[in-house]
């Protein structure tokens, strides 16, 4: 049913992970070239040159970032539904635009149960 990237991203471009407007853009990127369907978005800058949180609600699931610009981190989700949307795209531009000097992703298939393996609650 999907495909669910986690990434670690360390040594990133530290005035990049204070910038809400700036990470606000690229989720809107990474968005468009995985090719999914924006329905809506959150984003809040931390104070004191703290870090942004943001999630862009997309059809086909979300897309997500944390930012720790203390440590030059960022983490990041990427959930796709379907066959359409492809989260390593999404990817590729958030990695363009923040500049880790490393990075570790992890990809999870999501949904993929068996029908005998289906769980159902007991009344």
């Amino acid at each position: 049913m999907g495909r669910h990237l986690i990434a670690e991203l360390y040594g990133c471009d530290v005035s990049i992970l204070r910038n809400l407007e700036a990470l606000r853009t690229t989720l809107l990127e990474a968005a468009e070239a995985s090719g999914a369907k924006v329905l809506g978005e959150f984003f809040k800058k931390f104070p004191q040159g703290g870090g942004v949180t943001g999630i862009l609600a997309i059809a086909e699931s979300h897309l997500s970032i944390h930012t720790w610009p203390e440590y030059g981190y960022a983490a990041v989700d990427l959930f796709t539904c379907g066959e359409r949307v492809d989260p390593w795209k999404a990817y590729e531009v958030i990695c363009k635009n923040i500049r880790p000097k490393r990075a570790y992703v992890k990809e999870l298939k999501r949904g993929f149960i068996e029908v005998e393996e289906v769980w159902q609650k007991e009344e």
